[in-house]
């Protein structure tokens, strides 16, 4: 169901980026968009992890130098029957976290330094269970595909008012206002729709490999509000990734909630309180326990959890 979903996505996706060509160049517009969008989508599938990782300046850590946070994602990796994705954290205040990657055994998640330093080892293993479960769901594919389009289009129809005056035009400068404002409005439905419908998904499909509900709902509670407060200005760069974080990234000044990429995040909680009054978390994720903070050893740099009492939390890094 998952891959007839990913194609027909593609398919639209491909058919939208072809009328924008239509409207803006003719018919030769369109072949031009058709031969566009035949590449992106191989690069896409090959690629894309590698570009949002990129955006977002993401570092890959291990059990060297995030040693409690990487063995974290390796048991819930375990709990959900899943393959060791590639793990990264990227630096930003924001505490927010997303995964890409084409499939379970090329996939990688990724959390902010605000993330790990700012929500307890709990809610963190929450976050990255809801991370993984898109995984699992195989939702990054087409989570990633989908961004990478809308970014395109929106690029493309912005480019339309250089070519009003093509004579293979068939509506003029009529068809290239058209594609300008449409076809981004278009193209930011299709990616309020893939990530409405796939949250309360992996909401709940999360809270079954970290094993309590309640975790992830009271990191959703605090990671909103702080998304609102605490810009992303990568993100504010790159508006198309949006839908990629487990919330809104975006400060909300330029949006209204009918055109969030998120659901309402009461609502997201509220279905996790009424999971929990009936949750047996250990016949769900083999009783997964959050990594509680220890002094780390000598030989090991000091990590946001691998950290003694007394000392303040620093983040992934050492």
């Amino acid at each position: 169901m998952n891959m007839m979903r990913t194609a027909m996505l593609l398919a639209f996706m491909t058919a939208l980026f072809m009328g924008v060509g239509l409207l803006i160049g003719g018919k030769g517009g369109m072949m031009i968009a058709l031969v566009i969008a035949a590449g992106m989508n191989l690069f896409s599938y090959w690629n894309s992890d590698r570009m949002v990782l990129s955006t977002y300046h993401a570092q890959e850590v291990d059990e060297r130098n995030a040693p409690e946070f990487f063995h974290m994602i390796r048991d819930l990796s375990a709990n959900a029957g899943l393959p060791m994705p590639r793990v990264y954290v990227y630096d930003n205040p924001q505490p927010n976290a997303f995964a890409t990657g084409r499939n379970p055994e090329n996939a990688a998640v990724a959390a902010s330094t605000g993330l790990v330093e700012s929500l307890t080892p709990e809610e963190v293993a929450g976050v990255m269970a809801h991370e993984l479960a898109h995984i699992q769901n195989r939702d990054t594919l087409i989570m990633t595909i989908t961004a990478t389009f809308a970014g395109a289009i929106s690029m493309l129809a912005n480019f339309g008012m250089f070519f009003s005056g093509n004579r293979n035009n068939p509506l003029g400068i009529v068809g290239t206002i058209v594609a300008m404002i449409v076809a981004p409005f278009a193209a930011m439905l299709v990616q309020m729709a893939v990530s409405r419908t796939r949250e309360y998904s992996a909401d709940r499909r999360g809270a079954e490999i970290c094993g309590n509900p309640m975790w992830l709902a009271s990191a959703l509670a605090k990671i909103s509000g702080a998304a609102h407060s605490i810009p992303n200005y990568d993100a504010e760069r790159n508006p198309a990734t949006a839908h990629m974080f487990i919330i809104n990234p975006l400060s909300g000044e330029r949006m209204d909630n009918l055109f969030s990429t998120h659901p309402n995040t009461d609502n997201r909680i509220a279905a996790l309180q009424q999971m929990a009054g009936s949750f047996d978390g250990a016949t769900s994720t083999g009783g997964f326990q959050a990594a509680k903070p220890q002094r780390a050893a000598r030989s090991v740099p000091n990590t946001g959890w691998g950290r003694g009492s007394d000392e303040p939390r620093k983040g992934p890094w050492s």
